[in-house]
């Protein structure tokens, strides 16, 4: 107990200087995007000061690394009304806040060779394409070929199998030792459901997670791909992969499965293999950061806050609620990027038209004018479903009820079999703007006496 505090001390004692550091800084010079600030915690003390201080912030291009200038929404009503207007913010061509690709590098996934640098350009101007970065109509037409694979009766049909494998990975587990959550738990049961989803073979499962890790990170030593290199060829094998199976499940007999579905739409004849390979990519990352990321988030947020705990263990019928909270407490992609296709006032900030805002899911689910208490972890909350991190309007998470369904199923498997899952230490948190989450996360189930 006496080594907890100390480092729990220590914790108070760097945010204390955190919090100094950052209300020091002219105003101007904050830039949400940092990834340095994701792991250590510091980007809530930074959208706490531009909440109260300036909720739509503009960062210049000389504050914001290589990203070039965009504009921040922090507060819940700004984002949601945002969110909710695709014919003033657009979604084409953007998802999230990254640096403008080159020519080359977005024409990697497709290049085999021959490209020119006028065709790879074509491939740059046109931009990314996914059923998350469509306007109407074609956003319809991309999200409608595979909404069957989650929905209600497949959601129902799945349950028991996402029950047995949760049974299963939980009765693996050592007890009385130390081990790596994250990596026994959260991406082996989410990896499993990815790989139903894509009715991709089982025990290569692990690819799944491993394309969708590189995706979400950027180069760098230690990251899932360390060079820009290294993540052009990652990107290039699973559109070889993702093509080969589609093209396979046309002669095939019509399934559930995700691909299946894309395969065997009427529209799908008319979507380019771009726009395919953007499609499976959101269909990836969107089942494999969301659920895993909150399934250890609860574990951690449990540990780290017993009353909260106590209540859970005391009355089960709180999983649910509880599920909603760790979604809105960990918010696990922590914005979406818009374009505004006209000039757009916001709080007295002129926004022009064609500038990236990027609605901050992790700072609304934050801000106190809409939350009671919103910075603590409350699992009994009266409304614990409103939240922004499934979004709103047309672009709403498609598979927001399949991540609280695995989350319900866990935690049920969990308490039915542990009276205490203690955290050890702090979790290694993922080192990116875009994806809120945790590399390891080291664990004790105790012996029961």
């Amino acid at each position: 107990m006496t080594i907890a505090l100390s480092r729990d001390s220590e914790l108070s004692a760097e945010r204390a200087e955190a919090r100094e550091r950052i209300y020091a800084m002219p105003l101007e010079e904050l830039n949400p995007a940092d990834p340095d600030h994701y792991p250590t915690g510091d980007m809530h003390v930074i959208f706490e000061r531009l909440r109260h201080e300036d909720p739509v912030h503009f960062t210049a291009a000389e504050h914001a690394g290589d990203l070039g200038h965009y504009w921040s929404l922090t507060k819940w009503e700004d984002i949601q009304a945002a969110d909710s207007n695709h014919e003033l913010f657009s979604a084409e061509g953007i998802v999230a806040l990254n640096r403008p690709l080159t020519a080359e590098e977005a024409a990697a996934p497709y290049n085999d060779g021959t490209m020119t640098p006028e065709e790879m350009e074509v491939i740059r101007a046109r931009g990314s394409r996914s059923l998350l970065s469509m306007d109407p109509p074609d956003h319809e037409a991309h999200r409608g070929a595979v909404s069957e694979g989650v929905s209600p009766a497949n959601l129902s049909a799945m349950e028991p199998l996402i029950r047995e494998r949760a049974g299963a990975i939980l009765d693996g587990l050592p007890i009385g030792e130390e081990f790596d959550w994250v990596d026994k738990v959260s991406v082996e049961l989410t990896a499993m459901t990815l790989a139903t989803l894509f009715d991709y073979p089982q025990e290569k499962r692990r690819q799944l997670t491993h394309w969708s890790n590189v995706f979400t990170s950027q180069p760098g030593p230690g990251m899932p791909a360390e060079t820009q290199e290294e993540k052009n060829a990652a990107r290039r094998e699973w559109f070889v992969v993702l093509l080969d199976i589609i093209h396979r499940r046309r002669s095939e007999e019509p399934r559930l499965d995700f691909l299946s579905l894309m395969a065997h739409s009427p529209h799908s004849q008319n979507f380019t293999e771009a726009e395919m390979l953007g499609d499976g990519g959101v269909l990836l990352v969107g089942g494999n950061d969301t659920t895993r990321n909150t399934i250890s988030g609860s574990v951690y947020a449990l540990s780290k806050n017993p009353e909260e705990n106590a209540k859970l263990r005391a009355n089960p019928k709180l999983i649910p609620s509880m599920v909603s909270e760790t979604i809105r407490w960990q918010t696990p992609l922590t914005h979406m990027a818009r374009r505004t296709t006209r000039d757009v006032e916001i709080r007295g900030k002129l926004i022009p038209k064609g500038d990236r805002v990027v609605m901050w899911y992790v700072s609304g689910n934050r801000d106190e004018d809409k939350i009671e208490n919103a910075a603590e972890y409350i699992i009994d909350r009266k409304n614990p479903r409103h939240h922004l991190s499934f979004g709103f309007g047309i672009h709403r998470c498609l598979g927001n009820k399949l991540a609280e369904l695995q989350l319900r199923v866990i935690w049920e498997e969990m308490l039915a079999r542990f009276p205490e899952i203690n955290v050890i230490g702090e979790p290694e948190r993922s080192h990116s703007r875009f994806i809120k989450g945790y590399e390891t996360m080291t664990v004790v189930i105790p012996r029961r006496n």
